[in-house]
């Protein structure tokens, strides 16, 4: 028995301890470092930069010496056969042979079995593509390192979305549930009134209709709020049912993110991540243009060969006997081009036109941004004074509708009069609930377009 009770005991000890690794807590701001980190969209971009650092590695090597081997062993099963004037051998081997000096006569050249060992030294003098491609490598490291910049921005902005779509959703059952049972005390009473002959059962109906709908509203936001866990585990890069526990709540969230100075922050164009994206794909038509002018150019290239080969009737080349021939071989290229028939003439004129889009989208962009960061201080200035414009309606809505349930009971009011007044208080908290959402929205917008995350 006790034996058991203490496999028991281990056994909910390691449950709970797995329980709490799976659990995770999160402020919003460690839950962006967190994703950052883990999020698996930003951890390609990172594999994407380890691999054009690479790849910039891999075209500078190209430029660089480079060595390699061989050996070959050939074994003739059956020799090629040629042929020879008799008149060149020896008389007597003539005679001995019966051949006249007219005659042909069929030998065999060479050994019958060859082996050869040879190492090779290539090197690039000149290559006006190997440098425009010395260029290019870097500026596609640039590229990637844009890249993830930008994922790393658009991975923040959804995990503030993530983030505040579970609290909207935590508080959206809150405020249903708080409903539901004032509704329900409101409800139960009336109908006692009706039930003691003092109302009518229209009343009741009301409070019914009310109830049901807020029901159906929780059961409903209850489905979203596991739905809204589940897309912020994806975004944060975790397993899709983990345990996560969201420290911050959204009213506190909201007053946090609540920044005028943000309104008249400084428009730096050039610090805008799609700005510098726009910038380096005209570097990169530039260097297209270079490159195709490039090949017009004469290409200069170096060797070094060096070898033994052995002969051998027999496969006799392990012997240490054996004797080996050695042979060297220095030369230089060059590869000079003179006429295309205007192929590349063709391709550097497109290449040139197309350096001349990337220009117009460069300011295309430029001025794009400049209205997307207009628009982003735009909307959160309006998130802001419609966040408090709503706090102020939700406290009205809160008052008239206390007011219409006193005057309910008093019997002044009528049951439609109080249902118009609790529907009003149940808009208005939502709408107030969504005001919260967009201020924190807005201002990782505003953040995005300015770039001041990262400066």
């Amino acid at each position: 028995m006790k034996n058991k009770l203490i496999l028991i005991f281990s056994l909910l000890c390691s449950i709970a301890m797995f329980s709490q690794e799976n659990t995770k807590s999160f402020s919003l701001q460690e839950a962006i470092d967190f994703a950052l980190e883990n999020n698996r969209t930003a951890k390609n971009a990172a594999h994407d930069i380890k691999a054009a650092e690479k790849q910039k590695w891999e075209t500078t090597a190209t430029g660089l010496p480079q060595i390699s081997a061989s050996i070959d062993y050939q074994n003739f099963l059956k020799q090629q056969v040629s042929v020879i004037p008799a008149f060149i051998l020896p008389e007597d081997v003539r005679n001995e042979l019966g051949l006249e000096t007219d005659d042909q006569f069929p030998t065999v050249f060479g050994a019958r079995q060859s082996m050869n060992a040879f190492a090779k030294v290539d090197q690039k003098i000149f290559d006006g593509s190997y440098l425009v491609g010395l260029q290019s490598a870097k500026v596609f490291l640039e590229i990637s390192k844009n890249a993830k910049e930008k994922t790393d921005l658009e991975v923040r902005k959804a995990v503030v979305n993530a983030y505040g779509n579970v609290l909207l959703a935590e508080e959206s059952v809150k405020i249903l549930e708080r409903n539901i049972d004032v509704l329900k005390k409101n409800l139960n009473e009336t109908t006692k009134i009706y039930e003691n002959g003092l109302g009518d059962e229209e009343s009741v109906e009301q409070l019914q209709i009310t109830l049901s709908g807020l029901e159906s509203n929780l059961n409903n936001t209850t489905r979203l709020k596991t739905l809204s866990y589940q897309m912020l585990n994806i975004t944060l890069g975790t397993e899709i049912d983990s345990n996560t526990i969201l420290t911050d709540n959204l009213e506190s969230l909201t007053a946090k993110n609540i920044i005028l100075e943000l309104i008249e922050a400084e428009e730096n164009i050039e610090n805008n991540i799609d700005f510098k994206i726009a910038e380096n794909d005209k570097v990169s038509k530039e260097l297209l243009l270079k490159l195709e002018k490039s090949k017009a150019l004469p290409t200069l290239n170096a060797f070094l060969n060096a070898g033994y080969s052995t002969f051998g009737s027999d496969f006799v080349f392990t012997d240490s006997k054996q004797k080996w021939f050695g042979s060297s071989l220095f030369g230089v290229s060059m590869n000079i081009p003179i006429f295309s028939s205007g192929g590349r003439g063709a391709a550097t004129q497109r290449a040139r036109i197309n350096l001349e889009k990337a220009k117009e989208d460069l300011t295309e962009t430029q001025q794009k941004l400049k209205l997307q960061i207009a628009k982003a201080k735009s909307d959160y200035q309006f998130a802001i004074e419609d966040y408090d414009n709503k706090k102020q309606n939700l406290n009205l809505a809160e008052r008239i509708e206390k007011k219409n349930q006193t005057k309910f009971f008093e019997g002044i009011a009528s049951s439609f009069e109080l249902r118009q007044a609790q529907t009003q208080l149940y808009s208005s908290q939502q709408e107030f609930l969504q005001a919260m959402l967009d201020v924190i929205n807005k201002k990782a917008e505003l953040e995005t377009a300015l770039n001041t995350i990262n400066n």
